[in-house]
């Protein structure tokens, strides 16, 4: 289920994330707002602005099934030096493309894996844990936000842009 949770969700909501970045470019062509205004914009004085929640989005993903998988060795690098829009997207494609390669066998582990990171100072979490109340929720939160900076703007997006295409049966 972690893998479902987490490879095939958050691939899903960086597609969704792409979308809307999209009809960000097409409100800023159609508004003869400079995209890169857009992309600087943040909710608060003290909030990371559009282009570093792209960035940690895409990090959370990346990292966040690496480290459930074991694989921290293979997480594409990224240098954080995005400024324009077609280098976020190439960004969101590549770490796409990446989550891409995992199975749900790749996930056999996760539940149980020890998962820890410097800033923890020695502690750890399951594996389960690590998903549940760490890369989910944060992976939410800087797609969220990217959203909402959009909206804040004036960009004509709606809850059915962030859901992204449902899998309704009839």
């Amino acid at each position: 289920m972690l893998y479902d949770l987490t490879a095939v969700q958050f691939s899903k909501m960086l597609k969704n994330l792409s979308l809307i970045l999209e009809k960000g470019e097409v409100f800023a062509n159609l508004k003869k707002v400079d995209m890169a205004v857009l992309l600087n914009s943040r909710l608060a004085p003290d909030q990371f602005n559009l282009i570093r929640q792209i960035q940690i989005a895409c990090d959370t993903a990346k990292i966040g099934v690496a480290r459930l998988t074991g694989n921290l060795e293979t997480v594409p690098k990224h240098d954080d030096t995005e400024t324009t829009l077609p280098e976020l997207q190439a960004r969101i494609t590549s770490v796409i493309e990446y989550l891409a390669q995992f199975t749900e066998a790749d996930f056999a582990d996760a539940p149980t894996i020890h998962v820890s990171q410097p800033r923890w100072e020695g502690k750890y979490l399951t594996g389960y844990e690590f998903a549940i109340e760490h890369a989910i929720p944060n992976l939410y939160f800087h797609v969220t936000t990217a959203y909402a900076i959009l909206r804040h703007n004036g960009v004509d997006v709606g809850k059915k842009d962030y859901l992204g295409p449902m899998p309704y049966k009839s």
